[in-house]
């Protein structure tokens, strides 16, 4: 019977063979990761620091300043805009302070403009008042003067009409008529 490589030879060790696989290694060959064998640290250590020094520079030189002028506008309009907010403010402010002497202001002058109306109009009535109350008096002063000359008239007549009663009663009681001038006597005796 023929034998195969694999069973001549002996087992394989772990350097041998390639993580995963099972296939040997040769003599130029070795096992793991090559960056962490010691042979290929110099070449990275260069790299890792050329890299380094290449990205320190882009970031201080290009992406920092880059940066703190884009935090540094943000700064400055910030702060604009906080001032600008605060003037508007304190303007709002003095607006509403004249806006409310303004309003008081009105408000006293509507209330002295009602005042002279209600003054004006209680004049013009006080004065069509007296002008109809002089129209009434001299109304009332005229009919009390035909009252009293109608009454003066009615007394003159009451006088005649007593005096001719009297006469008359007198007459019919005794028998006897009492003179004109006696009963004028008597009427203005009782009077």
């Amino acid at each position: 019977m023929a034998t195969t490589p694999s069973q001549d030879a002996a087992p394989l060790s772990a350097d041998q063979m390639h993580a995963g696989t099972a296939t040997p290694v040769t003599q130029g060959e070795s096992a793991g990761l090559p960056q962490f064998e010691f042979e290929n640290w110099a070449g990275q250590i260069v790299y890792l620091l050329i890299l380094f020094l290449a990205l320190y520079l882009l970031i201080s030189r290009v992406f920092a300043p880059r940066l703190r002028r884009v935090m540094d506008q943000r700064a400055d309009t910030i702060s604009s805009a906080v001032a600008t907010a605060r003037q508007v403010q304190a303007e709002a402010a003095e607006q509403a302070v004249v806006a409310k002497i303004e309003v008081e202001q009105a408000r006293a002058t509507s209330r002295a403009t009602v005042a002279a109306a209600r003054a004006r109009v209680a004049e013009e009535a006080n004065a069509r008042a007296a002008a109809e109350e002089s129209v009434v008096s001299a109304r009332i002063a005229e009919a009390e003067a035909a009252i009293a000359r109608t009454r003066d008239a009615a007394m003159v007549n009451v006088g005649a009409i007593a005096s001719d009663t009297l006469v008359a009663i007198v007459d019919r009681l005794t028998g006897k008529a009492p003179t004109a001038a006696e009963a004028a006597a008597a009427v203005k005796g009782a009077a």
